[in-house]
């Protein structure tokens, strides 16, 4: 008998667990059921009691940060609605945008003047991604400022602006920026300022986009960000000057509590290193999360609105400063067919405005405090990607790592190693990898890009999809596998429904009758292709009718997959078992390959 409630819990969990073991309960059955995250080593346990409890973190505006960066945060604005504006907007889309909710502005172009007619810049902070023309750039929004200091009414205080030079993430995802040279001149610019201008970006969500865990993506941005200190101090700035000018960008993630956590995480890392270089006062840089463009899929872009609302829940109540959501459709160059880009700027933005105006969620500082879980997490998070920034410390600097390519060996291993957990389906990808919708409109085949820059979550099954829609272009039908069920509807129903949205993963069509699998079977020349039959049922079903049947498709020419264990159907009657386990993304290669797509 248990002494406590939680040893008593712990009895129960393991009596649960041994139901499906065989009688054996775990020999610790809180481990069992305790998750790793991407990885990091950071583990998510099933529970979290008192037993977990922090000390209580300092309030918000105080060192370390945790809670939030202002000790007086305007409950009525909560974060800033940071929206993004390219080259394919004009200065009526910005003015309209802050007419409609927006509360900064993120201009991603190499000449932001243009946007900034009738902009206030003590009102809306201003966040510049301009790449190897980020000088330029940054030459025509400081003429902005000037502009605009003109006036008797303008708020020098007031103005927030990023100029977005980010050289050293840059290079490590091959993205053009500006040397190294220019961007300490930059920094040195706006240091002059009598505004908060700040010239450098740590952008970790380029990191993320190149296949960074949580913890790498942190450690990595601290990282980035030391290297940035040493060479504006030894230009001559101060050190509390050079931290005064960077900027970290987070990718944020439908996971809401690692987002939360990770932009907790991110303050307390910073401000450590701050501290160490003897001012933690100055170890509250601005945080800019933008929802993860890595995760945002292709196939089905219209859960990418779900998405971005449980990623732009998790940066905002995490503290963030300016959250950006990007577009349901920002992995399609071209939009979806027959919508605006208008209307996915104002999907995006009234996605926050719902957030805030509505839910009211910018009414409270850091909601998550307390939490056993967020609290534990937010921990263990700062303390994985502390371990990350020594390493890379260990290993002669971020620059260093960018040199040796160490840095960009890491992310690489990373990235192949989420692929693999997508591949198998561990990872789960709504529209993607579960619930595929076959009847959606083929995308054009210069949409499917995945490179250094991007190493995109569902990329292994939009590679697979994208085979079928050429195939479907060629043929008028997507290639299709024969389905035969064995028993009633009942017995077979969970392992069809299975199969369904297994093979739809990878573009394939599961029919029942044998002519309309031929119509869809061709290789690429017009000469038929493998014929490919599988089975669903029962286990009993299997016993019963299983070999029977094998055989006599086997007789027929097919290929003979079965859903199942491998075993349930002996005397090697069956080519392929699918099952939960398999490595899906490479067996539907296979099977593509096959049918001729």
């Amino acid at each position: 008998m248990a002494d406590n409630p939680y040893d008593a819990w712990r009895e129960s969990v393991g009596a649960v667990l041994a139901k499906s073991r065989g009688g054996t309960p775990p020999e610790d059955p809180i481990a069992a059921l305790t998750t790793p995250t991407e990885d990091d080593g950071v583990l998510i346990a099933p529970l979290y009691s008192q037993r977990d409890e922090l000390p209580e973190a300092p309030l918000p505006g105080a060192y370390p940060y945790t809670r939030g960066g202002s000790p007086t945060p305007d409950v009525r604005l909560g974060w800033r609605v940071a929206e993004v504006f390219g080259p394919e907007t004009d200065a009526a889309d910005v003015l309209g945008a802050l007419e409609s909710g927006a509360s900064a502005l993120w201009i991603t172009r190499r000449d932001p003047g243009v946007l900034l007619d009738g902009v206030y810049p003590d009102m809306a902070p201003i966040l510049l991604t301009a790449g190897s023309h980020a000088v330029e750039a940054a030459d025509q929004v400081l003429a902005a400022l000037d502009t605009a200091a003109r006036s008797d009414q303008y708020r020098a205080d007031l103005v927030r602006v990023s100029l977005g030079a980010a050289p050293l993430t840059s290079a490590v995802v091959g993205r053009s920026d500006v040397s190294d040279e220019e961007a300490v001149a930059l920094a040195r610019t706006a240091d002059a300022r009598a505004e908060d201008v700040r010239a450098l970006v740590v952008d970790g969500a380029d990191l993320h986009n190149a296949g960074a865990t949580c913890a790498q993506e942190l450690g990595l941005a601290a990282a980035a960000g030391l290297d940035h200190i040493r060479a504006l101090t030894a230009a001559g700035l101060s050190v509390a000057a050079a931290l005064g000018q960077v900027t970290v960008r987070l990718a944020a993630t439908d996971d809401q509590f690692l987002t939360l956590a990770k932009i907790r995480a991110w303050r307390t890392v910073w401000a450590r290193v701050a501290e160490q270089l003897g001012h933690p006062e100055a170890g509250n840089a601005p945080v800019h999360a933008v929802t993860s463009l890595a995760a945002t899929s292709q196939r089905d872009p219209w859960v990418n609105m779900l998405r971005g609302t449980v990623a732009a829940f998790g940066a905002g109540v995490g503290g963030a400063d300016y959250v950006t959501t990007l577009g349901y459709d920002a992995a399609l160059p071209g939009g979806v067919e027959g919508y605006s880009p208008a209307f996915s700027r104002r999907i995006a933005r009234n996605t926050q405005l719902l957030l805030l105006e509505e839910s009211n969620l910018g009414r409270v500082a850091d909601p998550g405090a307390g939490s056993w879980h967020v609290e534990s997490l937010t921990d263990d998070l700062a303390r994985a990607a502390w371990a990350e920034l020594q390493a890379v410390e260990r290993d002669g600097g971020f620059a260093r790592g960018v040199e040796d390519e160490t840095i960009a060996n890491r992310l690489g291993e990373a990235a192949e190693r989420r692929d693999a957990a997508v591949s198998r389906r561990a990872r789960k990808l709504t529209g993607v990898n579960e619930f595929p919708n076959l009847a959606e409109a083929p995308i054009a085949p210069s949409a499917a890009t995945n490179g250094p820059v991007l190493r995109a979550y569902a990329a292994p099954f939009e590679a697979l999809r994208t085979r079928s829609d050429s195939f479907l272009r060629e043929h008028g039908v997507r290639p299709r596998i024969r389905m035969v069920t064995i028993g009633s509807v009942a017995a077979h129903n969970g392992r069809s429904t299975f199969l369904t949205n297994l093979l739809a993963s990878g573009g394939i069509e599961t029919v029942l009758d044998a002519d309309e699998q031929v119509a869809g079977t061709a290789t690429v020349d017009g000469s038929p292709g493998a014929k490919i039959v599988v089975l669903a049922g029962s286990d009993g079903g299997y016993a019963d009718e299983g070999e029977t049947l094998a055989r006599s498709l086997r007789d027929e020419g097919y290929l003979v997959l079965l859903a199942g264990a491998p075993g349930t159907v002996g005397d090697g009657l069956i080519d392929f078992y699918l099952h939960a386990k398999i490595d899906a993304a490479a067996v539907l290669d296979d099977l593509l390959t096959r049918l001729g797509a």
